[in-house]
């Protein structure tokens, strides 16, 4: 049995965990107090909840309830260290698209940033969006100005504009290697691109679902450890049984045996069945990467990214893990205050 003082885990990508949905229509801030409690049992104590593709006023109300959750408790508030909005500026063809609604995807605006912006008090920290759009790359200039970090994702860019997107001022790419085209050409394609722009940090989804193994080794390899992110990308049926479920983003979804969701009659992933502490479980005996490189990439790398430090100071956030028979969260601490022990 191996017990290790991991620092907390960083997920810059959630959009719900155990029947908790950032993006239903009903969210309340009780529901982002709710889903901080369940991830700080994960080991996760800083994270993003992630606003996907939707109304402007469906965005701007999810928004608010975000800023009035950390309102209501300074522990809270640190663990939500900012938003990531992933969308609504995506593209539009079936599988970059992924489960975002079609009805709701629209161009870049510099005016409805500003505005998400005062909605959520100053918290955006990442949008995510696909660099073809028209007014994309005015847009990411503006977003950079303002100290928001753009990545590129659920797109079907040509390799310029990539290089247009990071030129501008583009940082990350979100979960690299999924929400594109199922098929590219051998090269040149966006892919590529991505993989080898130095600028580019990469997030990657490590639930076994989204990458096989050894295509996640070969990208991280590529990108290196420092420039590697690993995210969640949890859904609100994360946690759920395996069964047929009717969710407000995607439709019908169906959670397998496995912990993959998909949306039915397609094949399409719905997000991840995983929190970040699965995936890192999952990782572990799978890549060729020590436990130093997965704290890297789940700490270390995001906080960077989001300009926090390292929390792991003396009075920060640290999580004992037991790595027996896999990753075990034995005792939380966040901002200095333990908020679990098994």
């Amino acid at each position: 049995m191996s017990v290790r003082s991991w620092p907390g885990f960083i997920d810059l990508q959630v959009n719900g965990f155990r029947g908790l949905d950032v993006n239903s229509d009903d969210v309340t801030a009780d529901t982002l107090i709710a889903l901080t409690r369940e991830l700080w049992a994960e080991g996760v104590t800083t994270y993003l909840p992630t606003v996907i593709t939707a109304s402007e006023e469906k965005i701007l109300h999810v928004l608010a309830m975000i800023a009035q959750a950390r309102r209501t408790d300074p522990l809270i508030a640190h663990s939500i260290a900012g938003v990531h909005v992933e969308g609504p500026s995506i593209s539009a063809e079936d599988g970059p698209r992924g489960a975002h609604d079609v009805a709701h995807l629209r161009d870049p605006s510099t005016v409805e940033l500003d505005q998400w912006q005062r909605a959520a008090e100053g918290l955006i920290r990442i949008v995510t969006l696909a660099p073809e759009r028209t007014g994309a790359i005015d847009y990411i200039s503006h977003a950079t100005s303002r100290g928001i970090r753009v990545s590129i994702g659920h797109c079907a860019p040509t390799p310029d504009q990539v290089d247009a997107a990071w030129n501008a001022g583009a940082v990350l790419s979100t979960h690299l290697g999924n929400g594109i085209h199922s098929t590219l050409p051998r090269h040149p394609n966006h892919l590529w691109t991505q993989l080898a722009a130095d600028r580019l940090t990469a997030m990657f989804i490590a639930d076994g679902h989204h990458l096989p193994a050894d295509a996640l080794t070969a990208m991280i390899r590529s990108k290196g450890v420092e420039r590697s992110i690993l995210v969640s990308d949890s859904a609100a049926l994360a946690g759920s049984p395996p069964g047929s479920y009717r969710t407000p983003v995607g439709g019908r979804v169906t959670v397998s045996h496995g912990g993959r969701l998909s949306l039915d009659g397609t094949g399409l992933l719905a997000g991840s069945g995983s929190s970040l502490r699965a995936c890192v479980e999952w990782a572990h005996p799978r890549l060729p990467f020590t436990e130093d490189d997965l704290v890297t990439m789940t700490s270390h790398n995001p906080a960077r990214m989001l300009g926090i430090g390292r929390r792991s100071a003396p009075g920060g956030d640290r999580v004992d893990v037991r790595i027996e028979d896999g990753v075990h969260i034995d005792r939380v601490v966040v901002a200095g205050t333990v908020v679990r022990e098994s």
